[in-house]
């Protein structure tokens, strides 16, 4: 193992047991038995060594994300966002911990903007990923033409996201608490009927009519 996967995954280690901004560059290089200036080496600063955790040291959602636009027209809509939820829901439930502590700090926030903004990166990535797999689906008309992709990807990330943050919040004290296969699959379904033209609704996600009354 290289010395730059050797302080990712001790960077890893701590940010996920400490939080970002108790994190520091010093206790990261000695968790991984290296000087700081070796760790400058490789990483301009803790911004940029953070981002790298989350897409190197994280589950496998950031390279779905990458690979997502290419995904279009091969699995069904339903099975794609269900991938992606539990893949984001994953991705969250690894990541609070790390990023949390970022919030404590107006000046430690600003950093981590400015080290994102720097690299391109940033939790928005996540949205403008699925949104531009929702329109490449739009394209082959396999989503309605009127449907708002944006909402869309925010409408199952947000879902996901508030998942990931119960589950760190309250732990096993939600009743009737999904699983984290359950709740992905069940967040792309509720969007399955909104997005998809009416005569490619499975039967299994389409909204039950209720008979009129009176």
């Amino acid at each position: 193992m290289g010395t730059r996967d050797v302080i990712l995954d001790a960077a890893a280690h701590v940010m996920h047991s400490r939080g970002l901004a108790y994190a520091t560059t010093k206790e990261i290089a000695r968790a991984a038995g290296y000087s700081e200036a070796t760790l400058y080496k490789h990483f301009k600063d803790k911004s940029e060594l953070l981002v790298a955790v989350l897409r190197e040291r994280s589950s496998g959602f950031v390279p779905l994300m990458k690979a997502l636009h290419d995904r279009a027209g091969e699995a069904t809509v339903l099975e794609t966002l269900a991938e992606v939820a539990l893949a984001a829901i994953a991705w969250y439930e690894h990541g609070f911990p790390m990023l949390a502590s970022v919030f404590s700090d107006p000046k430690i926030l600003a950093s981590h903007r400015e080290g994102l903004r720097r690299q391109g990166a940033g939790p928005h990535k996540a949205n403008e990923a699925v949104a531009a797999y929702l329109g490449a689906e739009q394209r082959l008309s396999r989503v309605r033409a009127e449907a708002d992709v944006d909402a869309a990807a925010g409408l199952l990330l947000g879902a996901c996201f508030q998942y990931a943050f119960l589950s760190h919040m309250s732990g096993a004290d939600v009743p009737d608490r999904r699983s984290a296969d359950e709740a992905g699959l069940a967040f792309a379904r509720a969007l399955v009927e909104s997005l998809l033209p009416e005569t490619k609704v499975p039967k299994s996600v389409r909204r039950r009519s209720t008979p009129p009354t009176g």
